[in-house]
């Protein structure tokens, strides 16, 4: 007598359940491989969907790509406002602050992503970075000691610095005969030397 596999139980999820499992799939995807990964089947098999799937739900997979990169800045702003900003120490909430952007564009990826979306042309469909730069702006860094109108530009500035540590930092540290962190460490300790000249 034969014994036939049975099919795997169909899993049934909401919409936003649906979308958040690909999503999570495509940054596990981004995180090992890099964005070169992020195509429609292996983004498909990865989630465990039919490629119809994720079309329906995102419509191509540059949308794909975008919303990751949406919901990986909403998960760093959201890593960023809970930090505790103590009024006797102030420097400590900076470094954790700059710790924690440093984190989502090198280990997470953010970089590489970020970079795949601007040789793609696809950086201005990103709406949500606006309201991310203002939310933190004047919600979290005005409290660390910094003028408020040099908020943004030092957004721009540790965004910018944190997109190359995580593209080219590791690799040109090692071709120079550096440890891999070492243009992480520089760059911090010039940013939080910078950020104390602001606010003494």
């Amino acid at each position: 007598m034969s014994i036939k596999n049975k099919p795997a139980p169909r899993i049934r999820r909401s919409p936003e359940e649906s979308r958040s499992n690909i999503l999570s799939a495509a940054e596990s995807l981004l995180v090992q491989q890099g964005p070169q990964s992020l195509r429609l089947a292996d983004v498909a098999k990865a989630a465990g969907v039919a490629n119809a799937t994720v079309l329906h739900h995102f419509g191509s997979i540059d949308a794909v790509q975008k919303a990751l990169m949406e919901r990986m800045i909403g998960d760093l702003v959201d890593a960023i406002m809970a930090i505790e900003v103590p009024a006797d120490a102030p420097a400590t909430a900076r470094a954790t602050g700059l710790k924690t952007l440093f984190d989502a564009f090198e280990t997470r990826g953010a970089a590489r992503l970020a970079a795949w979306l601007e040789l793609t042309d696809e950086t201005s469909r990103l709406t949500l970075v606006r309201e991310a730069v203002q939310e933190v702006a004047q919600k979290k860094i005005a409290n660390t000691g910094v003028p408020a109108e040099m908020a943004e530009e030092l957004i721009l500035l540790s965004v910018t610095l944190a997109v190359g540590v995580g593209l080219f930092g590791p690799s040109l540290s090692t071709l120079i005969g550096k440890p891999p962190e070492r243009a992480r460490e520089l760059t911090l300790q010039m940013l939080l030397a910078y950020l104390q000249s602001l606010s003494a």
